[in-house]
């Protein structure tokens, strides 16, 4: 039972991170004339403690991200395909629903995973990585690969690597994000 806890506590972090997400199993994975944006694959996040200098917390599964102009939606499964989280994000507020159907509410994603953590981690850039561009924030350390791809930048904390890609954006994602007591990693792989 705690790590399930343990799950729906970072799983709701990643989640956020995507800036996110609550999404239908019906939803098709395409991208649309009229700006939708969607993705299948999957994440795995780790937590690294430096105070014991070992890992704390490994999560990983399946996610489903659909991304409309009005509505962003996350959906995240455990590694056998059953929906443990589900995210969604409107104008004015973001919420999570556990598996169990409780709720926890926000007005944004990163004031989401501030409730969710405990502390404050700006998270919304995601929904720009997944597409291969950076969030209209000031961002560091650009480089691109030799076909004019973004390949890796530091934004709002976060260390971020894209590659493999297709035409809808990086295949592959991996962030890193080095704090005082402990450094997050969390690793997206694109599927469809």
């Amino acid at each position: 039972m705690k790590q399930f806890k343990r799950f729906f506590r970072y799983a709701g972090a990643l989640s956020l991170m995507g800036a996110l997400v609550a999404c239908a199993p019906t939803l098709k994975q395409t991208a649309q004339d009229d700006g939708t944006y969607s993705r299948a694959g999957r994440f795995a996040l780790n937590v690294w403690d430096k105070t014991i200098d070992r890992n704390k917390e490994a999560v990983q599964g399946g996610f489903l991200w659909l991304d409309t102009t009005q509505r962003l939606d996350l959906d995240l499964r455990n590694p056998l395909g059953s929906t443990l989280a589900r995210v969604s994000v409107t104008q004015g507020k973001a919420t999570l629903v556990h598996a169990d159907g409780s709720r926890v509410s926000a007005e944004t994603p990163d004031a989401l995973v501030a409730e969710v953590l405990g502390s404050e981690i700006p998270v919304a850039g995601l929904r720009y990585w997944l597409k291969g561009i950076v969030a209209p924030v000031a961002a560091e350390q650009e480089q691109r690969d030799a076909q004019g791809n973004l390949g890796s930048f530091t934004q709002a904390g976060w260390k971020v690597t894209l590659s493999d890609y297709d035409h809808k954006g990086p295949r592959k994602l991996g962030m890193v994000r080095n704090e005082t007591l402990q450094t997050i990693t969390v690793r997206l792989v694109i599927n469809e």
